[in-house]
């Protein structure tokens, strides 16, 4: 799968991709990542991306020009992909969302900044907005960076094992239910003898039922 992030800070998200689970599917060639500099398709000398905002207001907008030069310049290689405008007024991030997209070949992520993009840019290349909650940030990287870590998880060889991503928290629906190792007793409290019973099918019963009373106690709006 590839992916393919617009950006002013490309190290900021290169850095950041490079360790862990990720880095080892990028070295797999599981996936690729691939940061495009908007900086470097700016016509001003000073490489200025940015300008003030028609009609007034506070901050600065990032002008149309760069950012659509920079898609054009990956357009060919990534036909047909999803280009996802990285924004507090899009469609919450979820786990459905990150399932939906690990079927596809290519998505592109555009990262905003100051007061976001040129309206017109979203009405001729995005063809999503999403955003990773209600809250405000001061780019787009990190949400692309969280976007992309959520969905390789669920590529085929990424974590390793095909049964890993199944039990997850919001893959059923619910909450995860609660996860021990050793040692058995650590500061006075024990691990549940249901898990050291051997039993695998009142094990499997019990993460269940542990799952429904987490999810109704912590987030019964999943319910």
């Amino acid at each position: 799968m590839n992916f393919y992030v617009l950006t002013i800070f490309p190290e900021m998200v290169n850095g950041g991709l490079n360790h862990s689970i990720i880095k080892r599917a990028v070295g797999q060639k599981l996936i690729n990542i691939n940061t495009v500099d908007i900086r470097e398709f700016s016509e001003d000398k000073h490489k200025k991306v940015d300008d003030y905002p028609f009609g007034g207001g506070a901050g600065m907008v990032m002008a149309p020009g760069p950012i659509y030069n920079a898609y054009s310049s990956i357009k060919d290689r990534a036909k047909g992909a999803k280009v996802i405008y990285l924004s507090p007024q899009g469609k919450v991030f979820n786990q459905k969302m990150a399932e939906g997209f690990s079927k596809l070949e290519d998505i592109i992520f555009i990262c905003g900044h100051y007061e976001g993009i040129d309206e017109r840019l979203i009405e001729l290349i995005v063809t999503e907005e999403i955003s990773i909650g209600d809250f405000v940030m001061t780019g787009g990287e990190l949400a692309a960076m969280v976007i992309i870590d959520s969905v390789s998880r669920l590529l085929p060889g990424v974590l390793g094992s095909e049964e890993s991503p199944k039990d997850e928290s919001f893959t059923s629906g619910r909450l995860e239910y609660p996860q021990y190792t050793r040692p058995r007793e650590f500061m006075g409290k024990q691990v549940p003898e249901i898990l050291l019973s051997g039993n695998h099918k009142e094990i499997e019963g019990w993460r269940k039922q542990q799952s429904i009373l987490r999810t109704t106690h912590k987030r019964p709006d999943l319910l």
